[in-house]
């Protein structure tokens, strides 16, 4: 297990550095820079930069470099730790994700934990209750959460709390805990406000998770060694428990990998649309604008999260499994 960790940290070291070269070069096909994003936005507000300006700031940004250049200078300061200039916000990338980093891990945290824990349990629950009239609702609930878009039931929820529960929506505070030092009325109220994000971004996941679950569960409690189990007299909630969900877990795990960079990328409208102050919000605006240096940074850290995600499920796998071989 140890070489096969060791390969794989050597392929995603790889990896990463063909998605920084690929990711850079398409972030940089579109034409025109931030500087022309910048002097349109001007022009259009009826103002404009002088000739001598221009060229200052054309070497400043160095947008008349070539893209290997423009590359390597980015890169082997990213290797450093420097992830570069935002032109747009005027501050280094570092300090601008850093500001919203951990408001985006706790969303994102949050929703993967709930989506998680609620699909296995409902899972389990309707594979062990089928065709019953609590399995027919927990279907229907499934195929609302797989066909309602999230935006749309981030405003019903918003409507939902601001009329019938007297909440203040959008962001993750009320008015008075915005810009207030952090205490603990702070983190209540942080709280108060975390659960519709939570529930809007886990709301497709959970639907789908669950659904495999009750499927793969469904297969496992027809197998030999689960009637095996339960011919030895033990208890029905262990062999479901012990001997089924074990091993109907095994596809859920392999999506693993792929779930936290997901729903970091997929709360992006759900942000917008919320008012969180997470990395979504300034990713698009990066692409929008040009923004090269934040756009590539968060691409980065996307793949990044890809990678890990796929190794801690693979030794997922091994754990849950002892017949799986990686060697």
């Amino acid at each position: 297990m140890l070489n096969y960790i060791i390969r794989r940290v050597g392929y995603a070291f790889v990896t990463l550095i063909f998605v920084a070269i690929i990711g850079f070069i398409i972030i940089e096909l579109p034409p025109g820079s931030y500087l022309d994003f910048r002097l349109r936005e001007l022009r259009t507000m009826g103002g404009d930069y002088s000739t001598d300006m221009i060229a200052a700031l054309e070497q400043r940004y160095g947008v008349n470099d070539p893209v290997h250049v423009k590359f390597w200078k980015w890169f082997s300061n990213f290797v450093q730790g420097d992830f570069g200039w935002s032109f747009r916000y005027e501050r280094s990338v570092s300090s601008l994700l850093g500001a919203r980093i951990g408001f985006t891990l706790l969303v994102s945290i949050s929703s993967l934990i709930f989506s998680w824990v609620v699909a296995i349990l409902v899972g389990v629950y309707s594979a062990t209750h089928r065709y019953t009239i609590p399995d027919y609702l927990i279907t229907v609930f499934q195929f609302i959460g797989l066909a309602v878009p999230g935006f749309l039931l981030a405003l019903v929820l918003m409507i939902f709390a601001q009329r019938t529960l007297g909440m203040e929506v959008g962001g993750l505070f009320s008015a008075r805990y915005r810009d207030a030092p952090w205490s603990w009325p702070k983190f209540i109220d942080l709280l108060k406000h975390l659960w519709i994000p939570v529930v809007v971004i886990a709301a497709s996941g959970t639907a789908w998770l669950s659904r495999v679950m009750r499927g793969n569960l469904l297969d496992v409690l027809n197998m030999q060694y689960v009637q095996t189990a339960r011919s030895k007299g033990l208890k029905e909630e262990k062999v479901i428990w012990k001997h089924a969900v074990r091993n109907a877990l095994h596809p859920l795990v392999m999506v693993f990998g792929m779930s936290f960079p997901a729903i970091i990328s997929g709360q992006t409208v759900i942000a917008i649309v919320l008012n969180l102050p997470t990395i979504g919000p300034i990713f698009v605006n990066a692409l929008l604008q040009q923004d090269m240096y934040l756009a590539v940074t968060f691409l980065m850290f996307q793949a990044m999260l890809l990678v890990v995600g796929n190794l801690v499920a693979d030794i997922a796998l091994a754990w849950l499994d002892p017949r799986i071989q990686f060697e």
